[in-house]
């Protein structure tokens, strides 16, 4: 309700305003034209230039009727043209007629010298009647033309976070077979050794890890700490899977936690330094998860110290899954997300992310 009194607020304010600039352009027009010594009355000259301002602004939702209901392309565009410049004279001159006919009135003068009066002072000043009425067809364009920007916005913005939500389903369900597959296999390994306890503890953290999954299955960002949460259950699985050959090491400052991230963001890139990093290696492997805030801007890395990308070249080695990781921030975050990879022979793989650290 408040929004809409604004803006009858500010309406009313622009008719106003343009009573106003029109009695001052007439006022000094009166002034310099006048001799020396004649006083120009302001008032006398505001009421019939505030009248023409109120008959615009009550003639202006009649005009953008017509403008609806003739286009101005209609008929090819002669058709609509010439309708709405036949239509701008006849409200012109209804005006001009009807505020001489009210002056005569107003002041008592005869009416025998109506129309050569009206004839006499016909043009001049009055033709720019016509320009406010083309003046109001152009606003009518021109809102029309934001609306279906806005709208082009909106679905825009709908569509893009439908691709958000698709690509995130997608990657839920590129993440869920081989894992289960592999989880499946390791607890039927524990239970043929008789490490039942094992096996249901294992079997406890897989379901917790799909509840929190399917939980989350239409967020979009979560806190990092919400994404360590799901990727500690992550970690304890695999680690039931590589037994003591990985180590994994958390080291988050505390106040990144609350930061906000993309869903599913670091899952992909753990997988990818256990899975390229940690399993190639015939003993033990470690991967390093970390966060901190700089400068306003959250930085994570995963890091292992597997046997790196080979000639390091990042483009010929990059898989799938940074791949999607960098388009998910690339679209988020346009130039405010950046991944980057480093890679030493030997000496393992990083994989940097620098995000907007928000709240």
């Amino acid at each position: 309700m408040q929004n809409r009194w604004t803006k009858i607020a500010a309406i009313v304010a622009g008719w106003v305003f343009l009573g106003f600039v029109l009695t001052l352009e007439l006022y000094f027009n009166n002034r310099a034209g006048s001799s020396m010594g004649r006083q120009v009355d302001f008032i006398e000259l505001a009421i019939p230039q505030f009248g023409r301002a109120m008959m615009w602004a009550m003639m202006a939702p009649l005009i953008l009727m017509l403008r609806a209901r003739v286009p101005l392309g209609a008929g090819r565009w002669v058709g609509g043209v010439s309708f709405h410049f036949a239509m701008s004279f006849v409200v012109m001159a209804t005006y001009y007629l009807g505020r001489m006919l009210a002056y005569g009135i107003f002041y008592g003068e005869p009416f025998a010298d109506f129309w050569p009066s009206a004839l006499n002072g016909f043009y001049g000043r009055n033709i720019i009647d016509m320009a406010y009425y083309w003046a109001v067809l152009a606003f009518g364009y021109s809102f029309e033309i934001y609306q279906r920007y806005k709208n082009e916005e909106l679905r825009s913005a709908q569509l893009e976070s439908r691709l958000v939500e698709t690509e995130l389903k997608a990657l839920r369900e590129q993440l869920r077979p081989h894992f289960l597959f592999n989880t499946m296999n390791t607890i039927s390994v524990l239970v043929r050794e008789g490490k039942n306890d094992e096996a249901v503890t294992l079997i406890a953290r897989l379901s917790s890890l799909l509840r929190m999954s399917l939980d989350n299955t239409r967020v979009h960002e979560v806190t990092l700490q919400q994404e360590m949460d799901f990727l500690e259950l992550y970690i304890e699985i695999q680690r039931a899977r590589f037994s003591d050959r990985l180590q994994v090491d958390i080291a988050i400052e505390p106040a990144a936690m609350e930061a906000r991230i993309p869903n599913l963001i670091l899952q992909p890139l753990v997988e990818n330094a256990i899975l390229h990093g940690v399993a190639p290696k015939a003993g033990p492997g470690r991967v390093t998860v970390s966060g901190r805030i700089a400068e306003g801007q959250l930085h994570l890395e995963v890091k292992d110290d597997g046997p790196g990308l080979g000639d390091g070249t990042r483009r010929a080695k990059e898989g799938i899954g940074l791949s999607n990781t960098r388009e998910r921030l690339a679209k988020i975050y346009g130039a405010h997300g950046h991944l980057s990879l480093r890679s030493e022979v030997g000496c393992g793989v990083s994989v940097q992310i620098i995000l907007p650290c928000r709240t």
